[in-house]
């Protein structure tokens, strides 16, 4: 007797970053055009934002567009004179030591967030699909309330989804891919993943991609764990792009970005997506 294959699982690949760098934005819609991406994540406070939004309509109809808040590093797009007193966000280090010591100022937050959701709004006539933040400040404390304070009333849930950034401690154990950061992550986002699926935000279930990002690693190694340990709805997160000066003024992540660029307009990132059964999808599904 024949028995049918199982259906593929669905697989939300993010690239994330989009508006960081034009070199970024081309590559990320050369792989969106190409069905090598699913989703990317937009930051809004920077200059080119205005021009790279429009670029996006020549793949909007392939992938999912999402806001990823800025809260680090890069200036803020309104002033917040506690975080940002001289027009700068601080380093992550930073804004975790003050997020759990209670001296983030939740209004200050709040402002900036609707600013940089105006951004988007403004720039692309639409919400966005879903929400994550840069180096994942969005699980913060205090943070993480003003986020779901969105789905209360300005995001709507039926349309736009949270990222999550749990994951089982064994199933990053057995990826053996910078285990320590993982945990790291997961950890600080238990919190934001609880409250959400209580207050009937959807989102992913299972989360990968972290990566330090070394000059030894190997793209396709590490994209074969991610998707060989992946959970029930899966997203996992990469950074390609095409390097070029506004990115290396702004960002260390450089070279990695052309190497995932590579490894995923590859025939071997499709031959994995086969190998393990995933197809990719916009969105996580409802459920």
């Amino acid at each position: 007797m024949q028995v049918n294959p199982p259906p593929p699982k669905p697989l939300v690949l993010c690239a994330d970053d989009y508006g960081i760098s034009p070199g970024v934005g081309r590559g990320i819609r050369a792989l969106a055009a190409a069905g090598r991406l699913s989703a990317t994540s937009c930051m809004t406070v920077f200059p080119e934002w205005r021009d790279e939004a429009p670029q996006l309509a020549e793949v909007a109809d392939r992938i999912g567009v999402g806001l990823h808040l800025t809260l680090t590093d890069h200036a803020p797009l309104g002033p917040m004179p506690r975080l940002a007193p001289g027009g700068r966000l601080p380093p992550l280090g930073r804004l975790i030591r003050l997020a759990h010591t209670g001296r983030l100022d939740r209004d200050e937050i709040a402002g900036e967030i609707a600013r940089q959701l105006d951004a988007f709004e403004a720039a692309t006539g639409r919400q966005p699909d879903f929400l994550d933040g840069h180096q994942h400040v969005h699980v913060l404390p205090v943070i993480r309330g003003v986020v779901l304070d969105q789905f209360d009333g300005r995001l709507d849930p039926r349309h736009t989804w949270l990222r999550s950034c749990v994951e089982p401690t064994a199933r990053i154990l057995r990826r053996r891919v910078d285990a320590s950061r993982a945990l790291a992550i997961a950890a600080l986002a238990r919190s934001l993943h609880r409250q959400a699926v209580r207050s009937g935000i959807p989102g992913n279930r299972g989360f990968a991609g972290v990566t330090s990002f070394r000059p030894e690693r190997s793209a396709e190694a590490d994209f074969d764990a991610y998707l060989r340990h992946s959970g029930p709805r899966p997203l996992v997160m990469c950074h390609a792009g095409e390097p070029d000066d506004v990115l290396a003024r702004r960002d260390p992540v450089v070279a990695a970005r052309a190497d995932e660029l590579r490894f995923l307009a590859g025939d071997r990132f499709a031959a994995l997506l086969d190998q393990h059964g995933l197809q990719l999808v916009r969105g996580p599904a409802a459920g």
